[in-house]
């Protein structure tokens, strides 16, 4: 059984000595008759009495510490143990990088918010429908004929002829228009 003084504890833990008198208010400490903290004993009460909604704070917190502590352990002739990351010959410039990445956040939040009000579609949706539609539009002229030579077959005068042509066409072209309409709507508000 290991004892130390608050003070000590706080300082193995990392914690400030008001939070180790917080936890001794709340009784979640294990003391020792001459008041001296069991360490053993006070970790498995504080992770039985932990609250498990703050996990994520208690991990920030945790990250916090010791990316504080990495600056104790830095020496200026430390030994290099991983590659270097080459810093252009006129140095970093953190706030050009910095200005750069927000330029393309705000970039990237502009797009997704005129994809939200219909203004900005995806490319690949917009294709997908053009091709079909355009294979749709292909395949009705070419099916026109089978279904109107026999008719077209007893015309005899010209202009009755060119009647029945442009109306047949006016037809197809009406129906692949409503239909591309409804197709094109449809792969732009599908999920890719």
């Amino acid at each position: 059984m290991e004892l130390l003084s608050k003070s000590e504890f706080a300082a193995r833990m990392g914690w400030s000595k008001p939070y180790v008198s917080k936890l001794a208010k709340q009784e979640r400490l294990v003391l020792a008759e001459d008041g001296r903290v069991d360490i053993a004993a006070t970790q498995a009460l504080l992770k039985e009495s932990a609250d498990p909604s703050k996990a994520g704070v208690a991990e920030r917190h945790q990250r916090d510490r010791v990316e504080k502590g990495v600056g104790v352990h830095v020496v200026a002739d430390a030994p290099v143990t991983a590659p270097v990351l080459e810093v252009p010959a006129a140095g970093f410039d953190f706030q050009k990088s910095r200005a750069q990445r927000e330029f393309y956040l705000a970039a990237l939040a502009e797009n997704e918010a005129r994809k939200s009000s219909g203004e900005l579609v995806e490319r690949q949706a917009v294709e997908n429908a053009a091709f079909a539609t355009g294979r749709m539009l292909r395949d009705l002229l070419l099916g026109l004929p089978k279904q109107i030579s026999p008719g077209l077959s007893a015309i005899n005068d010209p202009w009755e002829l060119e009647r029945q042509l442009t109306t047949h066409l006016r037809r197809v072209l009406d129906d692949a228009s409503r239909l591309s309409l409804a197709d094109l709507e449809q792969a732009l508000q599908s999920p890719n």
